[in-house]
């Protein structure tokens, strides 16, 4: 094996999105992410700063979305909810890019919005993702945004929020490491439910991927490293 549990586990942001789940299930799946020692929990943003609390003391990152899931959001509201994130104890923001700009090239308004978000969190010593949400968008568009989130000192690009028409794809992951400064991580999203799939795209480059069947693919992660039998 050319890769350890942590390596598998670390790539993992465990998502916790769906709008229908329950409290308890939210806190569930914050304990589950700390027992898997995942990389973070990215939750909804009303039950981050209750992540926190339960991720405190354990090396996984409570982290939320900013404008999710269409992007659509005045730049004002968006700011406003990344400073409502960190004060709440988010260490990690995945903030979506607003599409319709992208689809209609206005990249300066584009520019604008992602410094002033890159600069609010940077300025909180934490780390921001921005998802480009790539089924809506042509290769040019999603170079363009590689390019200028390069310029911007982002941390992480994104290719989906996995509540789009696709997710993933790794024709997309391939082109996105490329066309991103080596300083600019990439995150799968849509599509990472299995073991495999999470090494293939680690192959490529990735290193986070957000995923909801944690425990399954962790499970086989320890099966085949022989630390535990899957449960």
């Amino acid at each position: 094996m050319d890769w350890s549990y942590a390596d598998a586990a670390k790539m993992i942001d465990h998502s916790l999105l769906n709008p229908t789940l329950t409290w308890d299930e939210l806190e569930k799946g914050c304990r589950l992410a700390r027992d898997y020692d995942v990389a973070s929990v990215c939750i909804l943003p009303y039950a981050l700063k209750r992540c926190a609390e339960l991720l405190k003391g354990s090396t996984v990152k409570p982290s939320t979305t900013i404008g999710f899931p269409h992007g659509g959001h005045t730049r004002a509201v968006k700011v406003a909810e990344a400073r409502q994130a960190l004060a709440d104890g988010g260490e990690e923001l995945d903030a979506v890019v607003n599409i319709s700009q992208v689809r209609s090239g206005r990249w300066d308004a584009i520019q604008d919005e992602l410094r002033e978000l890159t600069e609010v969190t940077h300025a909180a010593g934490q780390k921001i993702k921005v998802i480009f949400e790539n089924c809506h968008l042509v290769d040019d568009q999603k170079i363009r945004l590689c390019v200028l989130c390069g310029e911007i000192g982002v941390d992480w690009v994104k290719t989906s929020t996995g509540y789009g028409s696709g997710g993933a794809t790794m024709d997309d992951l391939k082109l996105m490491r490329k066309h991103s400064p080596p300083r600019v991580q990439v995150k799968a999203a849509g599509g990472i439910r299995d073991l495999d799939t999470l090494l293939a795209v680690r192959a490529l480059g990735v290193t986070r991927c957000g995923a909801s069947k944690t425990a399954e693919m962790l499970d086989e992660a320890k099966r085949r490293l022989g630390i535990v039998a899957a449960r």
